[in-house]
């Protein structure tokens, strides 16, 4: 984290930006109060076509590993006395 004046962020914003670029986290100050706080975004990650398929392949061979419990007749049936 790199603090800083705002007289000199001024002048320096360039330098501050490139700061933030690199991931640091710059915080502005006026008279020793924080006032402004640079962070770099967080960048979505890129998700090709090959991903989601493998992903939809993985969910399908999961949904083949399932085995259909009881309907929700027998369930309720369940706890009927007769």
């Amino acid at each position: 984290m790199h603090r800083t004046g705002i007289s000199e962020a001024k002048n320096n914003f360039s330098g501050l930006i490139d700061r933030v670029l690199r991931g640091e986290e710059v915080r502005i100050t006026r008279h020793g109060k924080e006032v402004v706080r640079m962070l770099p975004l967080r960048r979505k990650p890129v998700i090709t076509d090959e991903q989601i398929a493998r992903e939809l392949d993985q969910i399908d061979a999961l949904h083949k590993t399932i085995r259909p419990g009881p309907g929700w007749r027998e369930l309720r049936d369940e706890g009927r006395q007769e």
